[in-house]
């Protein structure tokens, strides 16, 4: 038995599979939409609203930055509570019991098979999708620079988060500080370097797995989400993220035309 119907949206949308610039964009949170077989998880329809079911905001700045840079888009179809496309497999949150104060009763003792299907409907093509794409850029030499796209929410446990952006990154933190000391140039803003999350191997998927071990140039970008309700904060980020985008790759290529000599 399959987990979706024949007539539910598709777990993973494609957007510009053939783009020709060497941006490449992933939204690994971008629905809060829940399979019907699943019903609604027992979390009322007002928690599946919040930040808890999705990153709110990102998939319009994904879509958006796409536009702007002719950049491939892969984006998910479905919930986070449903499977966390972030997580490695071996995480107990993968199939989240909680998130931060919710209970997500359709998650409490989950059989086997039932995150075998999961896996299989929503995790396993989503990556799949992202891998394929990689694979082709890579086989007709097209650079690539892996941008993940999230958001993150301005209060979390009553404590403010002052940061309007974050820039994530572990091993290769080039992409990262040039877009920090791009951005740090617009006074205004308080740009997170690594806060108020971390990237890691353990709490991470698809910067590690598509990004690093691919030894592609990556970043994984969090916006606070009160900037990225609003269409018109959407566009406001698009339109300074873009730019800075095309800075970072050419910081990037420039490095490796002298590493090559």
């Amino acid at each position: 038995m399959t987990l979706l119907g024949p007539h539910e949206p598709p777990a993973v949308e494609v957007v510009r599979a053939d783009a020709a610039s060497p941006f490449f964009l992933t939204c690994d949170h971008a629905s809060n939409r829940v399979p019907e077989a699943l019903g609604d998880l027992g979390v009322p329809a007002t928690e599946r609203e919040r930040h808890i079911a999705w990153d709110i905001g990102a998939l319009a700045v994904a879509r958006g930055l796409s536009a702007a840079l002719d950049a491939t888009l892969v984006a998910s179809g479905y919930s986070r509570l449903v499977i966390d496309l972030n997580r490695p497999l071996h995480r107990p949150d993968l199939c989240p019991l909680q998130s931060e104060h919710t209970a997500v009763p359709g998650n409490a003792d989950l059989a086997e098979a039932a995150k075998v299907q999961r896996h299989a409907a929503l995790y396993a093509p989503y990556h799949a999708a992202i891998e394929q794409l990689l694979d082709a850029r890579a086989a007709r030499g097209q650079g690539t620079l892996l941008v993940a796209i999230h958001s993150f929410t301005p209060v979390y446990a009553g404590v403010a988060r002052p940061w309007e952006i974050a820039l994530l990154s572990n091993r290769d933190r080039r992409v990262a500080e040039c877009l920090i000391h791009a951005l740090q140039r617009e006074h205004v803003l308080n740009v997170g370097d690594n806060i108020p999350y971390r990237l890691t191997d353990d709490g991470d998927y698809g910067v590690p797995v598509h990004g690093e071990r691919r030894a592609l140039p990556h970043v994984l970008i969090e916006l606070r989400q009160d900037t990225v309700a609003s269409a018109a904060g959407q566009r406001t980020w698009v339109e300074r993220l873009a730019p800075l985008l095309r800075e970072a790759w050419d910081c990037v290529a420039r490095e490796r035309q002298s590493a090559d000599g």
